[in-house]
């Protein structure tokens, strides 16, 4: 990746991409540990729910390094928005999954992969090197 003027260090924008996708990842194994525990292997509920706090605390890092892309990286500043409203979203989703109310559990979860995806896809995408 080489630096222009506008673009932020290279060290900001690729931990925001290894955190996009740590967390994608861990989204994507919620998805898979709530279907295999639904199949009747209840032991994977407490798998799920571990995994819920570990995949919460890489989105809080994601958060900070969104932070760090707007100020003092000089970029823009929709990525610190999307990601605290992640965080909220999966706030919520948290207290769902707790509370047991599967019916908003469930599509928050699906919303949750699919922002966490296009997120991901677009931390990959912005800031590529310029062909020279």
């Amino acid at each position: 990746m080489t630096a222009s003027p506008s673009a932020p260090p290279g060290w900001i924008v690729w931990s925001l991409r290894v955190l996009a996708t740590a967390h994608l990842a861990g989204v994507l194994g919620q998805a898979a540990l709530a279907g295999l525990f639904a199949t009747g292997d209840v032991d994977l509920l407490a798998w799920h729910q571990n995994n819920a706090g570990f995949t919460h605390a890489l989105l809080y890092l994601q958060l900070v390094a969104a932070v760090l892309l707007w100020r003092p990286g000089r970029g823009p500043g929709w990525p610190a928005l999307a990601s605290l409203g992640l965080v909220a979203l999966e706030t919520v989703q948290v207290a769902l999954g707790q509370w047991r109310v599967l019916g908003l559990h469930f599509p928050i979860g699906m919303a949750i992969f699919g922002l966490s995806a296009v997120f991901a896809v677009w931390t990959w995408r912005a800031y590529r090197p310029s062909a020279a």
